[in-house]
C-alpha cells in the first residue's frame, strides 16, 4: 500500500512538474526603450493577455522622462500588440498613444515685425510665440500622439534576455511623421 501511495504522489508530483515547464512561456517582460512610443525613452512592462501562447494579444505600459535646468519632460505609452512567429523570433505589430507633458522654462516669444519709435526704441506690434515640438508640433502640455508599432521581437522561450527593433510612426492633430523609430533592451519572464 505504501509503494502504492508513494509512486501516485510521485506520478503526480511529475504530472505538476511537467504542466509547470509547459506553461512556463515568458509572456512578461521589463525593457528599457530608447526611442519608440515613449519618445525620447522610456522603462516599460509588457505581457500576453493569454499566458499560454506568446504569438497573441497583449499590451505595454511604460514610463519616461528627463529633466534639466531649463526643461522638463514625462511620458506614458500605452499600446496593445500582437506577435507573429515562433520562439524566439517574433513580428510585432501594435497601436496606442502617449500622454506626455513638459516645461519648457525658456521664453518663446520672438517680435515678428515693429518700427522704431523717435527715440530710437524698438516697438514690437507683432509677436510670434513658437510651439513646443517632439518630432512634431504640439499645442500645448499635457498633449497625446498617437503611435503605431512595427518591429522584430527577440525572446528566448526559456526567458532572460530580450531585445526589440521597431518603426514607430506618430502622430497627432499637426501631423504624421512615419520614420520615428526605437529600440528596447531587457529581461524576458
Amino acid at each position: 500500500m505504501k509503494k502504492n501511495l508513494l509512486s501516485f504522489f510521485t506520478l503526480l508530483l511529475i504530472s505538476f512538474a511537467a504542466n509547470a515547464q509547459e506553461e512556463a512561456l515568458p509572456t512578461q517582460s521589463f525593457y528599457l526603450e530608447l526611442g519608440g512610443a515613449g519618445l525620447p525613452y522610456s522603462f516599460n512592462y509588457d505581457f500576453r493577455f493569454d499566458k499560454t501562447k506568446m504569438d497573441s494579444w497583449g499590451m505595454r505600459v511604460g514610463v519616461g522622462g528627463y529633466t534639466t535646468s531649463n526643461e522638463s519632460f514625462f511620458s506614458l505609452p500605452v499600446m496593445v500588440n500582437r506577435l507573429y512567429g515562433k520562439g524566439p523570433h517574433y513580428f510585432e505589430i501594435g497601436a496606442g498613444f502617449t500622454f506626455f507633458a513638459f516645461d519648457d522654462k525658456f521664453d518663446d516669444t520672438y517680435c515678428n515685425s515693429g518700427y522704431f519709435d523717435v527715440n530710437g526704441n524698438y516697438i514690437c506690434n507683432s509677436y510670434y510665440e513658437s510651439s513646443y515640438n517632439f518630432i512634431l508640433d504640439v499645442d500645448g502640455s499635457p498633449s497625446v500622439m498617437g503611435t503605431l508599432n512595427f518591429g522584430y521581437r527577440r525572446i528566448p522561450v526559456d526567458g532572460g534576455f530580450t531585445w526589440k527593433v521597431n518603426l514607430n510612426p506618430i502622430f497627432n492633430n499637426n501631423g504624421f511623421w512615419p520614420l520615428f523609430a526605437g529600440v528596447g533592451f531587457g529581461y524576458a519572464f
